[in-house]
C-alpha cells in the first residue's frame, strides 16, 4: 500500500479514530495506568520512602485475609450473595423485559422502561434511607402499618441478622435489575417478528412462544451478562453492605463481605498494603473464574463464548 493510499485511508477513518480517542484515554487513565499500583500489595508501604523504595513484603499482606478467623465467613458471604444477586436479577430482569415488550402502548412502554431504570441511577445512600424508612423500629412503615395489620408483633430489623440475606437480595434486585432489563429489552426487540407469527399460526400458546422462541433467542445476551457478572463474583457493592445495614455490628455475621471487612481493617489499622493485596486477590480470582466459565461455554457451544 503506497503513501497516498494510506493517507486516504487515514482521512477516511479519521472521524472514527477521533470518536475512539476519549474511550482510549479513559481506559488508559482509569484502568491501565493504575495497574502499576499492584506493586503496593507486595510492599511494606512507607510513605516517607515512596512506593517503589519501600521494602518488599512478599506475600505477607495476603495473610491478612486468610489468617483471619472471619476469612471463611466473609468469603462465604461474598460468594453466596453474588450468586443470589446474579440469579435473582437475571430471572426478574428477563421476566420484566418480556412483560414490558408485551405492552402495545408506546408511551406506557417508555414510562415503564424509565421507571425500572430509575432505581439503578439512585445513590446507595438514598437506598439506605428508603430501606430505613421501611424497617425502622420506631417510625418504619412495616413495623407501624404492615405488621400490625397482619397481627404480627414489631421486629427489630437492625438487630436480627437472619432477615438480612433476604433484605439485601430484594434491595439489590430493586436497585440493579433495571440495567440488565433494558439490555434484555433491546435483545427482544431484535427478534424477528415472523417467528411469533409462525408460532401463532401453529396454535402455540404465549408460554410456548416464550420458552421456544424468546428464551432461546436471549441465550447469547444471558451468557454475556452472566460471564460479566461472574467476573466480579469476589467483589461486592460496598454501599449495599455498609450503608444499607447502617454498619450495625450485630448484623456482621450476615452482612460482612470482603470489601467491608477490608475497609474496616483499613480504618482501624491504616494498612494500605493489606487492602491492596485484597484487591489483587479479588481481581485474580475474578479473572480465573471468567476464564473457566468461558472455557465451559466454549465446550458446550463455541459460538456463544466471549472469546
Amino acid at each position: 500500500m503506497d503513501k497516498n493510499t494510506r493517507l486516504k485511508k487515514l482521512k477516511e477513518h479519521l472521524p472514527l479514530f477521533l470518536m475512539m480517542l476519549p474511550g482510549i484515554v479513559y481506559l488508559l487513565i482509569n484502568n491501565y495506568i493504575p495497574m502499576a499500583g499492584i506493586i503496593i500489595a507486595f510492599k511494606k508501604l512507607n510513605f516517607s520512602k515512596g512506593i517503589f523504595a519501600s521494602p518488599w513484603a512478599g506475600l505477607e499482606n495476603f495473610k491478612f485475609l486468610f489468617d483471619s478467623p472471619d476469612a471463611w465467613i466473609i468469603t462465604r458471604n461474598t460468594l453466596l450473595y453474588n450468586v443470589a444477586f446474579i440469579l435473582v436479577n437475571m430471572v426478574v430482569g428477563i421476566a420484566i423485559a418480556i412483560l414490558i415488550c408485551e405492552v402495545r402502548n408506546t408511551n406506557l412502554k417508555k414510562l415503564y422502561q424509565s421507571a425500572i431504570l430509575l432505581p439503578f441511577l439512585m445513590s446507595m445512600v438514598i437506598l439506605s434511607y428508603i430501606v430505613y424508612a421501611l424497617l425502622s423500629s420506631e417510625n418504619g412503615l412495616i413495623n407501624n402499618t404492615v405488621l400490625p395489620a397482619l397481627g404480627i408483633s414489631t421486629i427489630q430489623w437492625y438487630q436480627q441478622p437472619e432477615y438480612w440475606p433476604f433484605i439485601l437480595v430484594i434491595a439489590n434486585c430493586w436497585k440493579g435489575v433495571g440495567y440488565g432489563c433494558l439490555i434484555y429489552i433491546a435483545s427482544l426487540v431484535g427478534i424477528d417478528p415472523s417467528f411469533y407469527e409462525a408460532a401463532r399460526l401453529d396454535g402455540a400458546s404465549k408460554w410456548q412462544e416464550i420458552t421456544k422462541i424468546t428464551l432461546p433467542c436471549l441465550v447469547p445476551t444471558i451468557i454475556t451478562l452472566l460471564l460479566l457478572s461472574i467476573g466480579r463474583i469476589f467483589y461486592s457493592d460496598f454501599g449495599l453492605f455498609y450503608q444499607v445495614p447502617m454498619n450495625s455490628g450485630v448484623l456482621f455475621p450476615t452482612t460482612n463481605v470482603i470489601d467491608t471487612y477490608v475497609y474496616r481493617a483499613l480504618v482501624e489499622q491504616g494498612n494500605i498494603s493489606m487492602s491492596s493485596a485484597a484487591g489483587v486477590y479479588q481481581s485474580l480470582v475474578g479473572f480465573a473464574v471468567v476464564m473457566f466459565s468461558n472455557w465451559i461455554v466454549r465446550r458446550v457451544d463455541k459460538d456463544q463464548a466471549l472469546f
